[in-house]
Parts: C-alpha cells; sequence; structure tokens
C-alpha cells in the first residue's frame, strides 16, 4: 500500500469532487452511498444536504490515510460532523491545529474548517484545501448546495481552523 500524503488527499479530493457526489437533488436519487456506508450509523435519508464532513472523511481514507470513523478523541460526534473533525485535531498531537486567527499558510491537502458560510453557526462546514490564491483558497467540498465541487473562498473570518494531518498519518500508531 502506497503511503497517505496530502498531495495525494488533495489530488483525490480534486477528482471526487469532479465526480460529482450529489444528495437527492431535481428528482435525482443520491449518489452518496459509497460515502455513508463508512458510517454504519447513518443511512441516505439522514445525510442528504448534511455530508460535507463525511465527504472529507471519504477523500482521506480514498487516499489511504487510516482514521477510524470515530476516533477517542471524538466526544461529540463522528467524522461525519464538522466538530468531530476538531475534536481530533485537537486531541491527537500529531496533528497540527492552527486557528484561523493564527496566520497559518495553508497548503494543498490541509483540511479547512468554516464557521457561519450557510448558517450563523459554529462548524457549519467543511472541505479540502487544494490551491492557496493571494487572499483566497481553493477548496474540494460536499454538500454545497447538496453538491460536492470544488469552490473558491476567501480568507476571511469564516475559516475557523486548518487541520493538517501528516503524511503518512495511521491512526493505530499512537
Amino acid at each position: 500500500m502506497k503511503k497517505a500524503t496530502r498531495e495525494k488527499l488533495a489530488k483525490t479530493a480534486r477528482e471526487l469532487a469532479l465526480a460529482p457526489f450529489h444528495g437527492e437533488i431535481d428528482g435525482t436519487a443520491s449518489n452518496l452511498a459509497p460515502i455513508v456506508q463508512l458510517f454504519p450509523t447513518w443511512n441516505l435519508k439522514d445525510a442528504d444536504g448534511l455530508w460535507c464532513a463525511a465527504f472529507v472523511y471519504y477523500c482521506c481514507t480514498e487516499a489511504g490515510f487510516e482514521i477510524p470513523y470515530r476516533p477517542g478523541e471524538c466526544k461529540t460526534c463522528h467524522l461525519a460532523g464538522c466538530l468531530g473533525w476538531e475534536e481530533f485535531a485537537k486531541g491527537d498531537q500529531r496533528i497540527e491545529y492552527h486557528s484561523g486567527a493564527e496566520g497559518h499558510v495553508p497548503e494543498a491537502g490541509d483540511i479547512v474548517l468554516y464557521d457561519r458560510v450557510f448558517e450563523n453557526k459554529e462548524h457549519d462546514h467543511m472541505g479540502i484545501v487544494l490551491e492557496k490564491r493571494e487572499h483566497t483558497i481553493l477548496a474540494a467540498e460536499g454538500n454545497v448546495n447538496n453538491r460536492s465541487g470544488i469552490v473558491e473562498r476567501p480568507i476571511d473570518e469564516h475559516i475557523r481552523a486548518f487541520i493538517r494531518i501528516p503524511d503518512g498519518y495511521r491512526y493505530t500508531d499512537k
């Protein structure tokens, strides 16, 4: 098995975002089954319209990162929830967690957590950085209008944090 890298994660996320994945839209049945099946207590109906974090997890697993869907650091929810990703990153010392206000320079393969993108609340969306531009990032995201895609977003107060999983990361190597 090839070593998982952030470079491979960014490439995988780009490909999967452009697939595209989607929930039930315009009378078309959801094609989220490969993503949803990674979460044993979830189903397509529950996931519809709420799958950005699950998309990130799917991309990570497809890129070769070995992470359980509910690591021990996740106290609130599993990795189909944005808050679960924050708990995981803050709780595992091998993972870098950079608050959006820290001035971290994102790189391809970093995970980005957003606040107040779709709703007026924290942890409401996330994606995978594909590219950092002058004042924006290009990110692969799931669940933008219930579709996956590539979105350009400003580097501003909506960015809650960046998470950097180290190359070769395996949860069981603790």
